[in-house]
């Protein structure tokens, strides 16, 4: 019975703290009472006190990282004082609402930068003193991990399928289709392998076209993908860059990252 009653009491305590958000027509309303208003343009919402002064801004960014693995966040910037932008988490009422309910819901709940007095201009300039740390699972953090690497990479294939790293040749593609050189994507299915071979003719690799599959000359497997609004994955035809890039990953002795340019000795002309 006691355990009851408290139960009873904690969550009649939770029901009557919850606040009610409610946005209509451009105004955010907590409990019933206007606090702040908002504006959209081009999936950035402004936020403004009751006066229509802006104050920050948020924005909606969904990006692919690599392969499927996308990374959903915002940027948060204030208008009166734009020194810097910065990367925050957000969190959402539920899996499925629009980005304004999820801007507001994230201004309220998150950040705290909006209470029953209006836009907390202490808290939002406390946000950008002391940035809080994203919450990325592990799956994201080794995904930039790997995008980091590539972009260092810098691949490139030109038209007759040699592959490039920072502009130095590093491998080509064997078997290539009809197609290439028209087409940067691996469209046709046929039934003879793409094979990538290193600089020096050692074998690296294949791409399977009818499954989509690469598969290493050590024995590793990957299966290219694409995210579909952030949630399901199916299958696509890859680019041949994307190709390359994967299989620079799959092994790493196939393309090195080259961390310094090396040039000869240096010398100067002196009169006589």
């Amino acid at each position: 019975m006691k355990k009851s009653i408290i139960i009873f009491f904690t969550v009649l305590g939770i029901l009557l703290n919850a606040q009610n958000i409610k946005t209509k027509r451009g105004i955010i309303n907590l409990d019933g009472i206007p606090v702040a208003k908002l504006s959209n343009k081009s999936n950035e919402y402004t936020f403004m006190d009751l006066k229509e002064t802006p104050l920050y801004t948020i924005k909606f960014i969904d990006k692919s990282i690599v392969d499927s693995v996308r990374d959903s966040y915002i940027e948060l910037n204030r208008v009166y004082n734009r020194d810097k932008v910065i990367e925050l988490d957000y969190i959402s009422p539920s899996a499925f609402s629009g980005d304004e309910k999820s801007a507001v819901y994230t201004s309220v709940k998150g950040l705290k930068i909006i209470d029953n007095k209006g836009i907390n201009v202490k808290n939002l300039d406390e946000l950008f003193l002391n940035v809080p740390k994203r919450k990325l699972d592990s799956k994201t953090k080794d995904a930039y991990a790997i995008r980091k690497k590539i972009d260092r990479l810098n691949i490139e294939v030109n038209k007759v399928g040699e592959i490039l790293s920072n502009g130095v040749p590093v491998g080509y593609f064997t078997n290539l289709p009809v197609s290439f050189g028209s087409e940067d994507t691996v469209m046709d299915k046929t039934f003879i392998d793409i094979e990538i071979y290193d600089a020096k003719s050692k074998y690296i690799g294949r791409y399977i076209t009818t499954t989509k599959q690469l598969k290493s000359a050590g024995g590793k497997s990957f299966t290219l993908y694409r995210e579909m609004s952030g949630r399901a994955s199916v299958l696509k035809f890859p680019t041949y860059k994307a190709i390359a890039e994967r299989m620079a990953i799959m092994d790493p002795n196939f393309i090195k990252v080259q961390e310094k340019v090396s040039v000869g000795p240096v010398s100067k002309d002196t009169p006589n």
